[in-house]
């Protein structure tokens, strides 16, 4: 796959993008979001949307109070100091727990990545102060199928070729820190694979495989912020790779080439 060369990446976050409801159509919600920021789609583009926007469309937030905690849970909250709530969700949003401390557990996910806490969060979700009933929200069941259902009805509209991004915010084994990553995707691809091409000396690459959708969604996190921001969508002109089909399965590691699980 050869890099575009001469061009520059255009990263554009979404102003006045509302508060999302559950049942809500994302979709024609960035469609009109992109009207009020006077942004015409054009082939190529590449929309980004983080991961909690979808959630809350889709109806994935979780009333606490409505969580039946098992043994494995209360077992294991005791022995991380976490809500025993939040422990029963984790394991049921996860294959295999892998390392756990106080205040932290990291597993593998259901959809084929290794996080912290099974990407459940809290932050930005408006709680019902009155009540005394706290909710959480879990990740998409199926980031991909979401980005494909948006880019469908975004290219139908706008007669373009684009990609769909739905990304979230990890940490890193070995720095500190949170960055965005992809969980999802949709008309872009996961892996470009530079393996057998040449260096500026014609050495044969060996090795190297870019993540570009990790690397497209790292640079989209920035711009969208982690805090009262509200920027959960950004449009990208200038994706340096073709748009191609691709799906979150290219990116996770198998277990036998994996050395630190």
């Amino acid at each position: 796959m050869t890099l575009k060369t001469g061009s520059a990446l255009i990263l554009t976050t979404l102003a006045n993008f509302p508060m999302i409801q559950n049942g809500d159509n994302l979709a024609d919600i960035i469609l009109a979001t992109l009207k009020v920021n006077q942004i015409n789609i054009q082939d190529g583009d590449v929309l980004v949307i983080a991961q909690k926007v979808i959630s809350k469309a889709e109806g994935r937030r979780v009333d606490l109070q409505s969580v039946q905690v098992s043994a494995e849970a209360q077992e294991l909250a005791e022995k991380t100091d976490k809500d025993p709530r939040i422990v029963e969700l984790i394991l049921k949003e996860s294959k295999k727990i892998l390392r756990y401390r106080p205040g932290l557990i990291v597993v593998e996910h259901k959809l084929g990545f290794v996080c912290a806490n099974a990407g459940i969060d809290r932050s930005n979700i408006k709680q019902d102060e009155g009540s005394g009933a706290e909710s959480v929200l879990l990740l998409p069941k199926d980031p991909d199928r979401s980005a494909l259902e948006i880019r469908q009805v975004l290219e139908k509209a706008t007669g373009q070729r684009i990609g769909v991004l739905i990304i979230d915010s990890h940490g890193r084994a070995w720095r500190k820190g949170t960055v965005g990553i992809s969980i999802g995707f949709s008309g872009l691809p996961g892996i470009v694979d530079l393996r057998g091409d040449p260096d500026l000396y014609g050495y044969e690459l060996k090795a190297t495989q870019i993540s570009a959708v990790d690397e497209l969604a790292a640079a989209a996190s920035l711009m969208m912020g982690q805090a009262d921001e509200g920027l959960p969508a950004v449009h990208g002109r200038g994706f340096p790779y073709p748009l191609q089909e691709g799906s979150f399965t290219e990116l996770p590691r198998d277990l036998e080439s994996d050395l630190f699980r």
